[in-house]
């Protein structure tokens, strides 16, 4: 009834993060899966990493804070939330009523990446996006520089025609 859920409310993510934060454990691999992909998709585009539990008790807490502190960092444009996969329990502290709050209301879009393809938390419905794997959501955040090089490039060049044309009917 609150609208949590609700796809109208959806944020885009910006096309050229200029900073994505990662809340994420700093033991295992997801932090290492983001920044590897990151940096292979266009290499200098700044993360920052706000560590929380997230399993077991407290793991809540800790997500919501690292989310509140990600949130007041101007930069970041764009936050991952996740953790590799596990049981329902180890997952469970994505289903928890403040971790859903804390998402619905951060100003910065979030892409929910907990678990794999197969595990769903309500974290993955509240949040702007869910990424089926951690490596996923840095797929969906980091563009390939190459594309975005081209993309420039076609408007440069487009950009030119339009002088080129203004020149020629005056």
């Amino acid at each position: 009834k609150e609208g949590l859920f609700d796809p109208a409310i959806k944020r885009p993510l910006p096309l050229l993060p200029r900073c994505i934060g990662i809340v994420t454990s700093l033991k295992g691999a997801v932090q290492h899966d983001i920044r590897t992909v990151a940096g292979r998709r266009f290499p200098g585009i700044p993360l920052v990493l706000c560590p929380a539990k997230v399993q077991g008790e407290g793991s809540a807490r800790e997500i919501v804070n690292s989310l509140n502190h990600l949130q007041q960092i101007a930069e970041v444009d764009v936050i991952i939330v996740g953790r590799g996969g596990g049981s329902l329990e180890d997952l469970w502290a994505f289903n928890e009523e403040i971790v859903a709050r804390a998402i619905y209301e951060c100003k910065t879009p979030i892409i929910s990446a907990v678990g794999h393809e197969i595990d769903f938390t309500i974290a993955d419905f509240v949040a702007d996006l869910r990424a089926p794997t951690p490596t996923g959501a840095a797929e969906m955040a980091v563009p390939q520089q190459k594309d975005v090089e081209n993309y420039l490039m076609q408007i440069k060049i487009r950009m030119k025609n339009i002088m080129e044309h203004q020149m020629k009917q005056n």
